[in-house]
């Protein structure tokens, strides 16, 4: 463990001292995040969100509310909301968990039944916003015995504005169509979904699986992406200005859930998310996350695009909902200057940090904050090229984000950028991953990520995690990992791998950078060969890669160095760089200081709907999401 006590308690110091000269200037944005007192104990059951709007509501309104449910079958649920006069939306019986409408009046009533869990709003949710060789996927293909791995086989599931599945990038290696199922979960009614009215979709689709089959006639260039020959699953969510609800996402899960194993869906990709408020203990997005991964899917979230407040500062404790939750893979962005080689690349400032600042409050109206480090890692987010839809609102929006056209609606490229680009970049490396090696689990494939990635320099682990995806460490590693274990029964300390560890780096673009050889966990990391060389429980289905992390607890860990710190890094490693923020900090319920910035529920997003990604006019009248 590192010994920075000393480092600690000056930090400490100087966080109080920064506190007392900042506070005169720190402008409360939302005052509506200052504590209510709860009135009965069953309010605890409700989330802050919907609370506000009963307060503000008047008693008949018709409220639309996600119920989490305690294992209630449709029939007593039923009975259950006619008394008190709700009316059943959806049920989502592999979550638990309903839409339903009711009064205002009836909200704190009905969370006083056992047979509720918890409630909240059913709230908007929105979409957040050269691939081929700068995430080492073009690298990896490149080594003798792996250039079948491009995801053939693996179910990719692209929840968001839907895919234009007649785009030249969605036909395989065989001629055909990749896009095996068209579903639509929003409520808009709109004709021809399939096409993609808004544009988001689309792209976020091709990054992760987009095949090569569109070549730029000026520059030779050709788009491919990490997985490009993968299925996708095309799930809408969002309507054609880019916006949805909750339960509607809720749905899209609910059927992965029960038709995963049909198209052999491993992977989720949500390029999307709504404000974290509620810990991720109670938010439903969280926990319907959570059975999925626990069923051995990989959910992979965007971290958000609220990494600088509106005066371009930079701020912390920003990351949206479902990516607060701990068995996702939350990727934030990186701008990669568009260059190949990654000796530039650097954290895009509008990509979100951590660490998770929602929270649940206690009977005694105690808020007990989450604090996690997040994002997990980072991926290139900034003006990628990609398949845009035809007709698509955001092209017409802004002329300036078409980057290539021949004519042919089928050919169409765009510029996007966000931790919604990110995002499927690391899920077209699960799948290529999970194409290599199918027994791995969704927390082994998070750790191999995290083990494999390019830390960044002069960045801190609230804003790259581990550091940023690299394809090619990630599938040698996987390839590795032996196909003959159970990960239910398999003993703590066997032996994980087939063959020695290789020589932590990757060369991309002629630099050679180092792996981090760590893993994020809660609070913490931990580093150490181990992690690979032995078989870890945490690695486990059912459980999370960041459980069983005190040095005290044997049966979950064996062998790996935990830190007492988080750090800014120097680059070489994830235990490599300077003192930013001592981890235990991350446990306690107070403010956080960091980096000249205080972070407090005052700077965090309202309860209200937020428009996550937004579309920034550069000086030459071209235009890019951020």
């Amino acid at each position: 463990m590192r010994n920075t006590n000393r480092y600690t308690i000056f930090g400490l110091i100087f966080g109080c001292l920064l506190v007392l000269t900042v506070c005169a200037s720190i402008r409360v944005k939302d005052n509506s995040l200052t504590h209510t007192p709860l009135k009965t104990p069953s309010a605890i059951k409700v989330a802050r969100d919907l609370r506000d709007k009963v307060r503000n509501s008047h008693p008949d309104a018709r409220l639309g509310v996600i119920l989490q449910l305690n294992q209630l079958s449709g029939e007593k649920l039923g009975a259950l909301l006619s008394d008190f006069g709700a009316r059943q939306n959806h049920h989502f019986q592999n979550l638990d968990t309903a839409s339903v409408e009711l009064s205002a009046k009836a909200v704190e009533a009905l969370a006083a039944r056992s047979e509720v869990s918890f409630m909240s709003l059913d709230e908007d949710v929105v979409k957040l916003g050269h691939i081929e060789t700068t995430t080492g996927a073009a690298a990896a293909r490149r080594v003798s015995g792996q250039s079948a791995f491009d995801g053939t086989g693996i179910g990719i599931a692209v929840i968001d504005s839907s895919v234009f599945n007649a785009h030249a990038s969605f036909l395989g290696a065989d001629g055909n169509k990749r896009v095996v199922v068209d579903r639509d979960f929003t409520t808009s009614g709109s004709s021809g979904f399939a096409d993609d009215p808004y544009g988001h979709g689309t792209h976020v689709a091709s990054l992760a699986a987009g095949s090569a089959r569109v070549t730029n006639a000026s520059t030779g260039s050709t788009y491919a992406g990490v997985a490009p020959n993968a299925k996708i699953i095309n799930l809408r969510v969002l309507d054609t200005q880019g916006k949805g609800k909750t339960s509607w996402l809720l749905s899209a899960l609910d059927w992965v859930m029960t038709n995963r194993a049909t198209y052999n869906i491993r992977v989720v990709n949500l390029s999307l998310g709504a404000p974290a408020i509620e810990s991720y203990k109670n938010d439903p997005l969280c926990k319907a996350v959570r059975r999925l991964v626990d069923a051995g899917v990989v959910v992979v979230a965007a971290a958000g695009n609220d990494g600088k407040d509106a005066a371009g500062q930079k701020v912390y404790g920003r990351i949206h909902a479902p990516g607060n939750e701990p068995s996702a893979i939350t990727v934030g962005a990186t701008n990669t200057y568009g260059t190949d080689a990654r000796g530039d690349d650097a954290i895009a400032t509008y990509s979100s940090r951590g660490p998770t600042r929602s929270f649940w409050t206690d009977a005694s109206g105690v808020k007990h904050h989450d604090h996690l480090i997040k994002p997990d890692l980072v991926a290139p987010g900034n003006q990628l090229v990609a398949a845009e839809s035809k007709h698509n609102t955001l092209t017409n929006t802004y002329p300036g984000l078409n980057a290539y056209s021949d004519g042919n609606d089928d050919h169409e490229l765009m510029y996007l950028s966000g931790t919604s680009m990110a995002a499927p970049l690391a899920a077209g490396a699960a799948a290529v991953m999970l194409q290599a090696n199918p027994n791995l689990t969704p927390n082994m494939v998070k750790a191999l990520l995290m083990y494999s990635a390019q830390p960044l320099a002069n960045f801190n682990a609230f804003e790259q995690g581990a550091g940023q995806l690299n394809v090619d460490g990630a599938l040698r590693l996987a390839r590795l990992v032996r196909t003959d274990l159970n990960w239910a029964t398999t003993p703590l300390g066997t032996a994980l791998l087939t063959g020695a560890l290789p020589t932590a780096q990757t060369t991309i673009a002629g630099h050679t950078f180092p792996w981090a050889r760590g893993v994020i966990f809660n609070h913490t990391y931990g580093t150490g060969t181990n992690l690979l060389t032995k078989y870890q429980k945490i690695y486990s289905m059912g459980v999370l890669v960041s459980d069983g992390v005190l040095v005290s607890d044997a049966t979950k860990m064996t062998g790996v160095t935990l830190s007492d710190s988080i750090l800014v890094s120097n680059g070489t490693s994830l235990g490599g760089g300077t003192f930013f923020l001592s981890s235990g900090v991350l446990v306690s319920d107070g403010v956080l200081v960091s980096d000249g910035v205080l972070v407090s529920d005052g700077v965090l997003v309202s309860d209200t709907f937020t428009e996550a990604l937004s579309v920034l006019v550069n000086g030459d009248g071209t235009a890019s999401m951020r």
